[in-house]
């Protein structure tokens, strides 16, 4: 154990925080490598914004504060341009003077903005408010743009802003950066608050046992190795993997608690250390395996969802069931079995009061009175509850079934929330800065990216056909707000026109300086139309941004491409609409596959139809109440809350599995199904309370995380295991029973009629 602990803290310091594109939209779609392939690393720049706020921007101290951070900014490695106001004043003022230098005066200045006032309209949006735009390659490194960025901080305090005046980094690079620095924080602060919710339940709920706080330790020292092996894998950790570390502390624990109370039980059943480890071992390590393979076949359906995140989320539980399994096995039961011969050996008091009190079948008299009379309780409770299920089992099997059928019908009006950034705290000073530069800045929000493959770019067929439909598409779809394009800048060097012959259009090409050719044309066969789409992605989702890009697919057919001409629309927006289908007909076959996944394995496990059903009936029909709930609180799906469905698969296929192999091993003992089934309710059935209200406080410290779409998911997901423990209890009990009894029937029948015939 020492020496994993020395592994995993050597992988856990290679963990990588990602929140991009890659992360919602699978690297190998057809829709991705257009993007990647095609428009990132041929014409996508990005954008790191300062926003100057203050009286009066338009003045002559800001514009040469502006002037001194574009020189300083020019010279860091990967920034392409820097674009401000100052910019333009330089330039209106060389081809005015022949000097290409800030005015001295603040009337200098602002005589300079009104020759051309529709110049400055994009970055002087109003009397308070600045843009500087430092562009650099969209195809920068997550650790090239931070370093692009810890440039420009000192540059902004070096460049000497007039005091008064607010300075705001914004822009993409900026917001993914402080969304990584959230993450990490909320990662401490959830498994922070997991750990004291574990502390809080195992004292209430594990009482009945010596040592009742061990699992946490337990589960913690499995969720450590689990951060090593995502180091050493390679897995990041992005908003969606952070929820993996709370539901393994909630399934784990599980594990701990299961071994701690078999090894407790056959302690006071008077066995020695050394047999209750053995006994177990024998009885409980293999039950709690196939609850583990069962849970890790409705995790495997998590690999069907194209989104990546969700992918990583399936490996970061898998790997981690398996580490938390290890340590309940091995550190959890060795140390039960030391602390045990440790107060067996002791001659300290308390020890020998404790191993007397674990080694008397009936609790001794200086056990408080409450204690036993609380543990009593609870046994006549489940006892009574298993009765009143079992005498009423055809109305609560038929009610069960009726609503859970509800339930899948409701799923099907469940809103889709795509919109990413409502994903991330609302009242991140980051995110509310970039919100308020979009609004500012025209062009800063959302786009499509036409890319033609063409056989020569100056061909004036071409450019005419870009023109003509740049100018249809924002007079005739209203979600386009501007289009630019090579024609733009070809148009303004010849008069507002296009040239009619491929000489006159290379000669102005060649005037044209790189700059600004490289965001529209690579080579001599790719150009780029640029349609901007404003906040698309907020106002009308990934949804209406599918619409939208179909629409414009139909328009290029119609308007007729001149020979020889290929077109694409990419773009982040575009690629980001396989996120829809992973959240619709991906959501339901993820769930499917899941069940039949689980069914076949315990069909393969057991070999027995109804050790293969009775653990999969009740968990199908919370899938469905799942729905109903998600329904009636109009809560949206979302990549996170679209793994619902194989999440309860493996979470509470376990509570099942293990009350079975309880009602079985009492059966083989000689009872019949209902005093099996009382005797399993009373034993495990206590144990699965604990395990479940641990599970259900570690989902807990989901509602708290700072990520709605984190709290959302934690949210639902504490009612799914609350009902997953509730059929448990309910459903579990009299269909086990009804099916196990209809069996012996029609086995006792089958014998009587061999007899009868012989």
């Amino acid at each position: 154990m020492i020496l994993f602990v020395i592994i995993s803290l050597q992988g856990a310091q290679l963990i990588e925080m990602a929140s991009g594109t890659e992360t919602y939209v699978s690297k190998d779609t057809q829709l991705y490598k257009n993007y990647d392939q095609l428009y990132k690393k041929n014409f996508e720049t990005d954008s790191i914004v300062v926003m100057i706020q203050g009286n009066e921007v338009a003045s002559e101290a800001v514009m040469k504060a502006a002037d001194k951070l574009e020189q300083q900014m020019l010279i860091v490695p990967g920034v392409l341009s820097v674009t401000s106001p100052a910019t333009l004043i330089n330039q209106i003022n060389y081809q005015v003077s022949g000097r290409s230098k800030i005015p001295d005066s603040d009337r200098g200045v602002q005589e300079l903005i009104n020759s051309q006032p529709s110049l400055f309209e994009t970055l002087l949006p109003d009397k308070t408010h600045m843009m500087i735009v430092i562009k650099i390659a969209g195809s920068s490194t997550d650790q090239q743009k931070e370093d692009i960025l810890n440039a420009l901080y000192p540059s902004l305090n070096e460049a000497g802003f007039p005091p008064g005046y607010s300075l705001i980094v914004t822009g993409s690079p900026a917001l993914r950066i402080d969304i990584d620095n959230e993450m990490t924080q909320s990662m401490g602060v959830l498994l922070g608050i997991s750990s004291i919710l574990m502390v809080i339940v195992l004292l209430l709920v594990f009482r009945h046992v010596r040592w009742g706080l061990l699992p946490l330790p337990v589960v913690l020292l499995g969720v450590f190795f689990t951060f090593g092996f995502m180091g050493y894998s390679g897995v990041p950790m992005t908003m969606v993997s952070m929820a993996a570390f709370p539901v393994l502390i909630g399934i784990g624990i599980d594990y701990a608690i299961q071994f701690h109370n078999r090894m407790e039980e056959e302690i006071r059943a008077g066995n020695s250390s050394k047999k209750a480890l053995i006994l177990t071992t024998k009885h409980t390590a293999p039950a709690v395996l196939i609850a583990l393979i069962m849970t890790s076949l409705g995790f495997v359906s998590l690999f069907t969802s194209t989104v990546p995140m969700i992918q990583e989320f399936g490996i970061l539980l898998l790997i981690g069931i398996v580490m938390c399994y290890l340590s309940a096995l091995f550190f959890g039961l060795v140390t039960l079995y030391s602390f045990d011969w440790v107060s067996k050996k002791s001659p300290l008091r308390r020890f020998k009061q404790k191993t007397a009190e674990s080694e008397t079948e009936n609790p001794p008299p200086n056990i408080p009175s409450a204690k036993v009379e609380r543990a009593k309780a609870l046994e006549n409770a489940l006892i009574k509850s298993a009765d009143f299920t079992i005498r009423h089992s055809k109305i609560i099997l038929v009610v069960a079934l009726l609503t859970c059928f509800a339930g899948l019908y409701a799923d099907r009006s469940v809103p889709i929330q795509t919109d990413t950034n409502s994903f991330i705290p609302q009242d991140m000073p980051s995110l509310i800065n970039y919100k308020q530069m979009m609004d500012l800045l025209p062009g800063s929000g959302d786009h499509f990216n036409i890319i033609l493959r063409v056989k020569d770019n100056s061909d004036p067929e071409i450019l005419k056909w870009i023109d003509e439909f740049s100018q249809h598409e924002v007079t005739n779809r209203r979600h386009v707000n501007g289009a630019t394009s090579i024609v733009d800048l070809v148009k303004e060097q010849n008069g507002g026109t296009i040239p009619e012959t491929s000489e006159e259009i290379q000669a102005i090409y060649d005037e044209i300086s790189d700059s600004q050719k490289q965001e529209y044309m690579l080579g001599s066969q790719l150009l780029t139309i640029d349609l901007d789409i404003g906040q698309a992605m907020e106002n009308i989702e990934i949804t209406g941004i599918k619409e939208l890009r179909d629409i414009i697919q139909e328009d290029i057919q119609w308007m007729q491409l001149p020979p020889g001409v290929s077109v694409v629309i990419t773009g982040q927006s575009v690629a980001m609409i396989d996120i829809v289908v992973a959240l619709t007909s991906g959501r339901s076959l993820m769930t499917m596959l899941g069940v039949g996944l689980v069914l076949m394995g315990l069909i393969v496990v057991y070999r027995d139809p109804i050790k293969a059903l009775s653990p999969i009936i009740p968990m199908f029909i919370v899938v469905g109440w799942s729905g109903l709930i998600m329904a009636g609180l109009n809560i949206a799906y979302t990549p996170m809350t679209a793994v619902l469905g194989a999440l309860i698969l493996g979470v509470g296929s376990e509570y099942s599995i293990l009350m079975m192999e309880r009602y079985f091993e009492e059966k083989d003992n000689g009872l019949d199904p209902v005093s099996a089934i009382n005797q399993a309710v009373t034993t495990t059935g206590s144990a699965l309370i604990a395990s479940g209200a641990t599970t259900v406080f570690g989902f807990s410290a989901l509602i708290f995380s700072p990520f709605p779409i984190l709290s959302n998911f934690g949210l639902v997901t504490v009612i799914d295991v609350c009902l997953a423990i509730f059929v448990t209890f309910v459903v579990f009990p009299p269909l086990i029973v009804m099916m196990d009894t209809r069996r012996e029937k029609r086995r006792a029948a089958s014998l009587a009629a061999v007899a009868a015939a012989v």
